[in-house]
């Protein structure tokens, strides 16, 4: 159990997380600041919809989760896997290991570049928080 620690106070950590922001609504205004690339230059971030994407994931509205961020949604998914493969790891004694190349984040940040493009064009209304 010991092996687990530090996976499970992570775990911990994000329940916690996603607990609050289920509890205390992003769509009521007041409540979480307003992301300053929206606010001061009108543009979606990467990040934006993030909040009400967690809120209504965390309320199993998963339709209403991809429309406010897709890829927050992509993330979560992303943590859960990566999550169990380290804890099934630290359980049998092994290392962590996640050893991206440079070429998979090369990727990975392009697909958040695109994604953020895509959603601030006319066409990629539906990207739209």
């Amino acid at each position: 159990m010991r092996r687990l620690g530090v996976p499970l106070a992570v775990l911990a950590a994000v329940a916690a997380a996603f607990a609050y922001v289920g509890a205390v609504d992003p769509n009521q205004p007041g409540h979480y600041p307003v992301c300053p690339l929206l606010r001061y230059a009108g543009i979606y971030c990467p990040g934006c919809g993030g909040l009400r994407s967690a809120h209504a994931f965390v309320h199993g509205d998963f339709a209403a989760a991809l429309h406010d961020n897709a890829a927050a949604v992509a993330g979560y998914l992303a943590f859960a896997v990566v999550w169990t493969v380290w804890a099934c790891r630290a359980a049998r004694g092994r290392p962590p290991r996640l050893e991206p190349r440079p070429a998979h984040l090369w990727a990975l940040g392009g697909l958040l570049l695109a994604f953020t493009v895509v959603r601030n064009l006319p066409f990629g209304g539906l990207l739209h928080p």
